[in-house]
């Protein structure tokens, strides 16, 4: 049984989306699921005010494309997110506008507006037991997590299963950083989301990824590919191939191992189509902590030789390029540990404070946050990597 498919797709056109989707979604038996009068939720990817070519959010025209094929069905369809910010109607739809989502109105979709939130209990949860959530996804009959291709400075890759954190309303992320600091708990804690909420499909804009400084900040990267699964972390599995990760390299995926989910390599998915075909064999991805933690170095996994050495000599940091700052605190105010204050119109981050969430670095507006890897972690990376992915 099919349990990824991956379809070329070179380039965007609500028409060539229109025809890569009916192709990728063949495998699963198409929208066959779709009942006259159900309500289907989109959960699109739109972090913040980025143009679609910018290759930060979910294209509209893959959107708009999915949007038609639903409508044909009898479905209704709301297409929404939870941006980092203020979870508001004059906040968000700053972001519908930025992202060219009313392009998907035009198409019969209608985009959130309701802007209550609700709390659930998640007694099967494996670290969020209790979670605050966008209260217009209840709403649904069926969720569909339509996720963006992209590094990630605490993940590694953002794409289906970390798509699903937008669930949370946007000025509680930085509270669920803090509340999950290790990045392995925050990845359990991702695929607790991922549990609770079952999107029925997930979908991957991988027509023209990130790659960099991402999940905002980073450098379009063509792919020209469109992928689904009914698993979010089978496709994520599929997904970091393509950009030359492994398993233990993103935390979500080793979440998602844990417990079964995913198996311990891509070379046992079912996948319909090439993966290989769209292998990229130079994107630029970011290190992590967790990349670092599991690599085998001479036959010894590297977490159990230097222990805490680890933290302060190979961590990734936040670094800001002081020439691209403009001073204006975002970073200090969306801060989860407060580990930020303001000199001279310039960001100091007190090191021993950070908790290495890279709220900074994703959501400075002007890109000036980085994420810096310290020299000891680069001459690492040159040692010879394991041919398993």
């Amino acid at each position: 049984m099919t349990e990824v498919s991956i379809v070329p797709c070179p380039e965007y056109g609500v028409a060539r989306c229109r025809a890569a989707l009916l192709e990728v979604l063949a495998p699963f038996g198409g929208l066959d699921w779709v009942r006259p009068g159900m309500k289907v939720a989109i959960k699109a990817n739109l972090v913040s005010f980025l143009k679609p070519e910018a290759a930060a959010t979910t294209h509209p025209d893959l959107l708009c494309a999915l949007t038609e094929l639903l409508k044909e069905r009898g479905a209704e369809v709301i297409v929404g997110d939870s941006p980092g910010g203020l979870y508001t109607a004059v906040y968000v739809d700053r972001v519908y506008k930025a992202t060219g989502m009313h392009q998907v109105e035009a198409s019969g979709a209608v985009l959130n507006h309701n802007f209550e939130q609700k709390t659930a209990q998640c007694p099967e949860a494996k670290v969020a037991k209790t979670i605050q959530y966008t209260a217009y996804l209840d709403e649904a009959d069926a969720i569909i997590d339509f996720s963006k291709l992209k590094t990630h400075g605490m993940m590694g890759m953002s794409n289906a299963a970390k798509n699903m954190f937008g669930v949370i309303p946007g000025t509680m992320k930085p509270e669920y950083h803090f509340r999950f600091p290790d990045p392995k708990d925050f990845a359990r804690m991702i695929v607790d989301l991922d549990e609770h909420f079952k999107p029925v499909l997930s979908i991957t804009d991988a027509i023209v990824g990130m790659e960099g400084n991402g999940p905002t900040n980073g450098t379009p990267r063509q792919i020209g590919a469109v992928l689904a699964s009914p698993s979010p972390h089978k496709l994520d599995l599929a997904c970091a191939k393509i950009l030359g990760l492994r398993r233990e390299d993103v935390p979500t995926l080793e979440a998602a191992f844990e417990r079964g989910l995913i198996p311990e390599t891509v070379e046992e998915l079912d996948i319909a189509g090439n993966l290989e075909d769209f292998i990229v064999p130079d994107f630029k991805n970011l290190e992590t902590l967790n990349s670092l933690l599991f690599r085998d170095f001479g036959g010894k996994a590297l977490g159990g030789v230097i222990g805490g050495f680890v933290q302060s000599a190979l961590c990734s940091v936040p670094k800001v390029r002081k020439g691209a700052c403009v001073g204006c605190g975002h970073c200090r105010d969306i801060c989860p540990a407060k580990a930020i204050r303001m000199e001279k119109k310039l960001p100091k981050i007190n090191r021993k404070a950070c908790i290495h969430c890279f709220c900074c670095q994703e959501f400075c507006p002007k890109g000036a946050m980085k994420v810096h890897r310290p020299i000891i972690a680069k001459i690492l990376n040159q040692q010879p990597r394991s041919e398993t992915h």
